[in-house]
C-alpha cells in the first residue's frame, strides 16, 4: 500500500506520520489491513523522514500538475490531503489561498480520476466553512456561508470531494476540524494561532497577547485526537459515509476567559497573568464568525470521539511537549 499525505512536512503531517509509521497498516476501500509500504510526504519544504526506508520525501508545489502525477499512481491506495494556505494568509493573499487551497485541490481530484482506481481520500476542512448567524449549536444541515476566502475554498473542497466520490472517482471523506489546541512550535498566520499561542507561550515563560475577547467561544481539539480522528475518518466505510462524505468531528466548546481558567488551574496564577488582551478587529471579525459549537451526533455514531475538557487538552501538553 502507497500512501500519500499533503503537507507532510507541516505539523499534523509529521505527526501523521509518526502514528502511520507506528501503526504499519491502514484499510482499503474493501476493509481489509494492508501493509504500508511506502509512505510519501509532499510538501513545499523537506519532510523529516524519521530515519524509515519505507518514507520517500517530496519536495515541491502541489499546484504542479506534473509533480501530482508523480506521485499519484494505481499504487496509491490512500491520501491524507492536509496541505493549505492557514485563514490569515488566504485572505491577506487572495490568489495564493485560491491557488493552494481550491485549484491544488481540485488536481489532485482530477489526477485520482485520471488514474481511475478510486483511492480513498481524507480532506481536512475547518469550522471557517460557516459563518454569519449561527445557532448556539450548529446542526449538520446548518448552511454554509463562509465569511472568509479560507472559508469559501475550504468549502468548495468539500464540494468537490463530495461530487466526486458520487460519480465513484474517489473514495473520499470530509473531516471537519476544530480548531487545534495547543499546537507547538511557533505562531503561524493563521487567525486562531492565538487558541495555542494563550497557552503555549506562558507555559513557556513567556508573554501572551490575545487578539479576541474572553467572551468568544470556540470549538477546540487537541492534536493527539485530531491525528486519531484522521487515522478513524480514513478507516470508515463508504457504506456507513451514505450520500454524505462530511463529518463535522468532536471537539470542546470553550471561551477564550474558560481557556485561561483552565491554564491557571493546571499552571497557576502567574502563569495565566502573562496574557494580556489586546483586541484585534481583523481576527476577532474571522474568527467569531466561526461556530463555538456543532452537533457531533453522527459522528459519534461512527465512533470518533474527542478531548474530555480543555483542561484535558492543557494537561496533555504539558505532559508531552514541556519536557522537550
Amino acid at each position: 500500500m502507497k500512501v500519500l499525505v499533503t503537507g507532510g512536512a507541516g505539523f499534523l503531517g509529521q505527526r501523521l506520520a509518526r502514528q502511520l509509521l507506528s501503526r504499519g497498516s491502514l484499510p482499503n476501500s474493501l476493509g481489509v489491513q494492508e501493509t504500508i509500504s511506502q509512505l510519501i510526504l509532499l510538501d513545499v519544504v523537506p519532510a523529516h523522514d524519521f530515519g524509515d526506508a519505507r518514507v520517500r520525501v517530496v519536495t515541491g508545489d502541489i499546484a504542479d500538475g506534473a509533480l501530482m502525477r508523480q506521485v499519484i499512481d494505481a499504487e496509491t491506495t490512500s491520501i491524507f490531503h492536509l496541505a493549505a494556505i492557514v485563514s490569515g494568509q488566504a485572505e491577506a493573499d487572495f490568489d495564493l489561498g485560491m491557488r493552494i487551497n481550491l485549484d491544488a485541490s481540485r488536481l489532485l481530484l482530477d489526477v485520482c480520476r485520471e488514474r481511475g482506481h478510486v483511492p480513498k481520500v481524507v480532506f481536512t476542512s475547518s469550522v471557517a466553512v460557516y459563518g454569519g448567524a449561527l445557532p448556539d449549536v450548529v446542526q449538520d444541515h446548518t448552511a454554509l456561508s463562509p465569511q472568509s476566502s479560507y472559508g469559501a475554498q475550504k468549502a468548495i473542497g468539500e464540494l468537490l470531494l463530495n461530487d466526486y466520490s458520487r460519480r465513484g472517482f474517489v473514495d473520499g471523506r470530509v473531516l471537519r476540524l476544530p480548531t487545534i489546541s495547543v499546537r507547538p512550535g511557533k505562531p503561524n498566520k493563521a487567525a486562531s494561532s492565538f487558541a495555542s499561542g494563550i497557552i503555549r507561550e506562558p507555559l513557556n515563560g513567556e508573554n501572551a497577547v490575545c487578539p479576541v475577547s474572553p467572551e468568544l467561544r470556540l470549538w477546540l481539539l487537541s492534536p493527539r485526537c485530531a491525528i486519531e480522528s484522521l487515522i478513524a475518518g480514513h478507516a470508515l466505510s463508504a457504506q456507513s459515509l451514505g450520500a454524505s462524505r462530511t463529518i463535522n468531528l468532536p471537539g470542546v466548546s470553550v471561551s477564550v476567559g474558560e481557556m485561561v481558567a483552565a491554564l491557571e488551574k493546571v499552571a497557576g496564577a502567574e502563569v495565566a497573568a502573562r496574557i494580556r488582551f489586546a483586541p484585534d478587529p481583523a481576527v476577532e471579525r474571522i474568527v467569531k464568525s466561526w461556530p463555538g459549537a456543532w452537533d457531533v451526533t453522527r459522528a459519534k455514531a461512527l465512533g470518533l470521539s474527542a478531548d474530555a475538557s480543555f483542561e484535558a487538552i492543557v494537561r496533555a501538553y504539558v505532559e508531552e511537549e514541556l519536557p522537550r
